[in-house]
């Protein structure tokens, strides 16, 4: 938190002051990226009688006739489902694959590369598409893993949402209220 009290997230525009978003069992509607709204849509829903406050910041908006406190935390009266697949997405496979290449471990310059080059009939999906950073990328060219000499660390595969949200938590936001800690994590393996 900055001194003069504004939170910051890179998810959030930079009114700050934003709600993490539980769903009607207490755990995130996701992890990464995490779920957040800003402080107007986290009133908005409270008015809407869709969401309860869980914990609130000190800050507070006024209006004519009402003062209220910006809600950190709320949770949904309704649950909702998780999807249990996730999307294939660049954001997901960069997830998936912990935002390093694939092939050097590079985490600087991203993209992807099909391990069947579509130019040989290969197809954009989970099992064929790993994180690449551009020099590995153009390296390999229209050339299979073979040909080019060039293995993944990992082979490809369709993740569930559990191995994300995983894979997420190694990833923390730039910025947590100390309102959300309670709400994080806390679904994670204990050390012995």
């Amino acid at each position: 938190m900055k001194e003069d009290g504004e939170a910051l997230n890179a998810h959030v525009p930079n009114s700050g002051w934003p709600a993490l978003v539980l769903n009607a069992d207490f755990r995130p509607l996701s992890y990464y990226p995490l779920s957040l709204w800003s402080w107007q849509d986290a009133i908005k829903a409270v008015f809407l009688e869709r969401v309860n406050i869980v914990a609130q910041y000190d800050k507070a908006v006024h209006s004519p006739s009402l003062e209220m406190k910006l809600p950190s935390v709320v949770s949904l009266k309704t649950y909702v489902k998780p999807s249990t697949h996730p999307a294939f997405t660049r954001f997901n496979v960069f997830l998936r694959d912990k935002f390093s290449c694939q092939f050097c471990g590079s985490r600087d310059d991203l993209t992807f590369d099909h391990l069947l080059p579509r130019s040989r009939g290969g197809h954009t999906v989970w099992d064929n598409v790993v994180a690449a950073c551009s020099p590995c990328n153009l390296r390999k060219g229209s050339m299979t893993t073979d040909e080019a000499g060039m293995w993944p660390s990992q082979m490809p595969f369709q993740p569930s949402v559990q191995h994300l949200h995983r894979n997420g938590r190694l990833f923390p936001p730039n910025y947590l209220h100390d309102s959300w800690l309670d709400y994080l994590y806390w679904d994670t393996e204990l050390e012995p």
